[in-house]
């Protein structure tokens, strides 16, 4: 199905497959699945307090930590896409996972016999001191939270997979799908935003007016015409072999640096032992000095050796690269932390402002499509524009590196929440000042848009970075590290509420908390984001340094190919010295009768050759060289 196993480790890619084609069924899959996950996203917050009787921070944190759980078992599915099963597959498993969640949750939505009662008094509530987070308890509360833990893992699942099975379309040793690469990034956020402005807008109405359980029923439908149109493709689609467990290679490394850290290690990096074999599917890696102390691992003994006592090279380089995204992955979860704030508070914030478009009534939970438009006007302007004109000033086959793409989301996220407080101080101001006339709910679409081109830069950024520098084996465990960073960032958010909440409780003089209670207008929500913000500005800092400290991967057959060029132009070098020295030898050999002279001429022409073979000299001494300089050659990350 797209590759034929040539022993281990080897894959021969079919021509025949794969491209835009066979990714075309990963972007509808994309974009049905996000239709339909993005309900939950945008209107389980209301859903969770009008139907199953959460407080606003107890709705706040379900949702947050659901969403933060959806976006760590993304991990199980990179995993096991990597060792167990191929990803096509992998997708599928998981996608009959994710459609038994979304029916669980149709059928609790649509039967009020499994709503929970209203356990929240009129006082109970005026007074703020409800002891409960939620009324949900018994069988009621086991349906509800098996069926949310079932959707995280069947989403988590297919996200960690089905992005790389889009990925692996593309041959990253073919120059010419190499550069399509980063355009099916582009073009895999662009499908998820397609399919979110479809959900926020169409399915998040027809649930608001006809009841919750028409959008997950809906969600249901969507899901499985998806995994069937994701079905359809199979016989497109080039398969990548799964190898070996990723987490047993880096486990090896480990335990082969720690046996042999006794050893000293030699000033010559070629000493280290490699693999002699050519014909793999993973390219071999250049040594860096970077966390030298793990060469160890590579160091050959005379005894007997295991896979647990000498790894290769590249298998220690590999173990490298992973510990050289960890800084990167962590630096980013602040992020992640301020957009759990705009699927949360500012849900609540636009359920409270006025609503209405003219004499349409415009939806809270549908406030999302703003920056998705924004993102669905500028992706193709970023693509088409932007691209090919920083392609010409830096050289980059995508114009800026993934890291500085990064950068970019990291600043305008501080932005968005800086501006976001600066709205909720003036929605509570109004609506102080008079509460029958609230400002509109367009004023969220400042913070919402600003985030969405933060998104835009960072989302892609960090998929196409993980992807393009982890090592082949471990590419969809490499590109749920992006989702990680989700997780990380929801579970921050419920741990910054709970402290924010738990602190300034104490040293306000109403001795209630920024977060407390579900009356924002008592609360201090513009302090929060302004917390957040502050935050945010520190991280890019962080971030910074970690981004320029950050060496890009170099695999010998990008050295090879730059020492082949220079070796070329050497040879071409030497190839016109050596017959210009001849032309110059028969045109004084014809033009001269003189003996002396002929033999001056022979002197000369025999100079000149012997010039050229000193510069070849020269060319190979310079191209030995070339190799060794290459090898150590890293690309600083910004």
């Amino acid at each position: 199905m797209g590759a034929e196993d040539g022993g281990k480790d080897h894959l021969f890619l079919n021509p025949k497959k794969g491209g835009f084609r066979a990714a075309s069924f990963v972007f509808g899959l994309t974009s049905l699945d996000t239709t339909a996950f993005i309900v939950c996203i945008v209107t389980m917050f209301l859903y969770f307090m009008r139907v199953m009787y959460f407080d606003l921070a107890g709705a706040a944190n379900t949702m947050t930590n659901f969403m933060g759980s959806s976006f760590l078992l993304s991990l199980v599915g990179g995993f096991i896409s990597d060792t167990y099963i191929n990803r096509f597959y992998t997708c599928l498993i998981f996608g009959c996972v994710e459609v038994l969640a979304f029916a669980l949750m149709t059928v609790q939505a649509n039967l009020k016999s499994l709503h929970p009662s209203n356990c929240r008094t009129t006082n109970c509530v005026e007074l703020g001191n409800c002891k409960r987070s939620s009324c949900l308890e018994g069988s009621i509360a086991f349906m509800f939270y098996v069926s949310l833990c079932l959707l995280a893992l069947g989403s988590g699942g297919v996200r960690g997979s089905l992005p790389s099975l889009g990925a692996d379309q593309f041959d990253s040793n073919d120059p010419k799908e190499a550069k399509l690469l980063g355009r099916y990034f582009n073009w895999l956020l662009l499908s998820t935003t397609s399919g979110s402005i479809i959900g926020v807008t169409v399915i998040v109405k027809i649930s608001l007016t006809y009841g919750w359980w028409w959008g997950f029923f809906l969600s249901t439908l969507l899901c499985f015409i998806g995994f069937s149109v994701l079905s359809l493709g199979a016989s497109f689609y080039r398969l990548q072999i799964p190898g070996d467990s990723p987490i047993i290679q880096v486990l090896r490394v480990l335990v082969a640096a720690f046996r042999n850290r006794k050893l000293s290690l030699s000033e010559n990096a070629d000493e280290l032992y490699e693999s002699k074999e050519e014909a793999t599917l993973a390219p071999k890696l250049s040594h860096t000095n970077q966390f030298s102390w793990l060469d160890k691992a590579a160091i050959y003994r005379a005894e007997g050796t295991t896979p647990w006592t000498l790894c290769t090279v590249t298998q220690v380089e590999e173990v490298k690269i992973l510990t050289r995204m960890m800084p990167i992955l962590f630096s980013t979860i602040i992020m992640n932390t301020c957009l759990a704030q705009l699927q949360t508070f500012s849900l609540a914030q636009g359920n409270i402002m006025d609503l209405r478009l003219g004499s349409y009534k415009f939806p809270a939970a549908s406030i999302p499509v703003i920056p998705l438009l924004f993102i669905s006007i500028l992706l193709p302007f970023y693509e088409f524009i932007f691209v090919p004109f920083a392609r010409k000033i830096s050289g980059h086959p995508s114009g800026i590196t993934q890291l500085q793409r990064v950068g970019v989301g990291l600043v305008l996220s501080a932005v968005s929440m800086a501006v976001a407080g600066l709205v909720e101080v003036k929605r509570r101001n109004q609506s102080l000042l008079d509460p029958k006339n609230p400002i509109s709910l367009f004023w969220l679409s400042f913070q919402y848009g600003i985030f969405g081109i933060a998104d835009m830069f960072t989302f892609v950024g960090l998929l196409e970075f993980f992807y393009r520098e982890a090592p082949v084996g471990m590419r969809s465990l490499s590109t749920s590290f992006t989702y990680i960073s989700l997780s990380f960032g929801y579970y921050l958010s419920s741990v910054f509420v709970d402290i924010i909440n738990s602190v300034t409780e104490k040293i306000t003089p109403s001795k209630l908390g920024w977060l407390h209670g579900l009356d924002l207008n008592k609360n201090n929500l513009n302090l929060f984001y302004w917390f957040l913000a502050i935050l945010s500005c520190i991280n890019f800092l962080n971030y910074l340094y970690w981004a320029t400290w950050y060496k890009y991967k170099v695999e010998e057959t990008d050295a090879k190919a730059a020492i082949d060029v220079d070796s070329s132009k050497g040879q071409d070098d030497v190839g016109k010295l050596k017959v210009e020295a001849q032309e110059e030898f028969a045109k004084t050999k014809n033009e001269s009768q003189d003996p002396r002279t002929t033999s001056e001429a022979e002197k000369d022409g025999s100079s000149h050759t012997n010039g050229g073979q000193e510069d070849a000299s020269k060319l190979k001494n310079e191209e030995r060289d070339g190799l060794e300089t290459t090898k150590e050659a890293t690309s600083v990350g910004l």
